[in-house]
């Protein structure tokens, strides 16, 4: 069987989190580099095989499929048998595992991907940061870490006592805002979620990938 093709950037927190997923998975795959800083994800070729002119997008046999959070539930299931099991084993765990994934997409991402975005990408592109911008949403960070921190007093991970999508969607950008814009103190200042957050990051799978994720 022919290695899925991930056409993704190693700094991309999107394909850096399909990535970790495969080596979850225990799923053999080739990285086709997309060079985002040439601006090769809006060229033709690219946008022939996801018209969005996001990364990633993986191709598997006759399967092309973009958008992360998708891909990374289409291996979960089609490799359920192997790796790490990712959704958990009853209907009732499944359904939790998506509730967090849906928290992480809605209530975590947004604030901080902009923080991310803000301290790291703006000033790459000859911008500046806005401070007031990282500043608010950071407070809104804070609010959901809240009730992180409420959960994760009740459950070793987030959708239960075993490592699931849910927690590897949140690995990347908290990879950046921890790493990269001084915001560790949002995860140290929480004992439960800093205790959550030191054992998933350190799961080989992830720091596999993790160290590859530098800009430029």
């Amino acid at each position: 069987m022919a290695a899925i093709k991930v056409h993704g950037y190693h700094a991309s927190t999107a394909t850096v989190m399909v990535l970790c997923c495969l080596n979850e998975k225990e799923v053999e795959y080739e990285l086709v580099l997309v060079d985002l800083p040439t601006g090769a994800h809006k060229k033709p070729e690219y946008l022939a095989l996801n018209p969005f002119g996001v990364v990633p997008t993986i191709q598997d046999g006759d399967l092309t499929l973009y958008e992360s959070r998708a891909i990374i539930r289409y291996l979960a299931k089609k490799f359920q048998g192997q790796g790490t099991d990712l959704l958990g084993s009853t209907l009732s765990e499944e359904a939790l595992v998506y509730q967090w994934c849906e928290v992480e997409g809605q209530s975590f991402n947004p604030p901080a991907l902009s923080i991310v975005s803000q301290i790291l990408v703006v000033p790459m592109r000859g911008g500046s940061t806005d401070e007031a911008a990282v500043e608010m949403n950071v407070e809104k960070l804070e609010k959901v870490l809240d009730i992180y921190e409420e959960r994760l007093s009740k459950s070793k991970y987030l959708a239960g006592d075993f490592f699931s999508l849910a927690d590897l969607q949140h690995l990347p950008c908290t990879h950046y805002l921890v790493n990269a814009c001084g915001k560790g103190d949002l995860i140290s200042s929480r004992k439960h979620v800093n205790a959550w957050w030191e054992d998933i990051s350190s799961r080989p799978t992830w720091k596999k990938v993790a160290e590859n994720m530098k800009f430029g």
